[in-house]
């Protein structure tokens, strides 16, 4: 019984996190953003690291839209920058 009821209090302190990105970024940024979540999710909820949970859904760019415009079309739309 000490067994499953110490089971339900680690349980309960385990954080999932569900983050959406447009996808496009490369493997080592989304690592780098799991290490950062992660820590800045044990530093302000004083959950263990190995406890945090991350799940990220990556969607193309036409599949997200604000104001009325993708971001596939605003991208399209948007004027080319030109270096010096």
């Amino acid at each position: 019984m000490v067994r499953l009821i110490s089971f339900l209090r680690r349980r309960r302190r385990m954080p999932v996190l569900n983050i959406t990105l447009i996808e496009g970024r490369s493997q080592a940024q989304k690592d780098a953003m799991y290490r950062e979540v992660t820590d800045a999710v044990c530093r302000s909820l004083g959950a263990p690291a190995e406890s945090v949970r991350i799940i990220v859904n990556e969607i193309p760019a036409g599949d997200f839209a604000a104001a009325g415009v993708s971001k596939a079309s605003a991208k399209a739309k948007a004027p080319e920058t030109t270096s010096a």
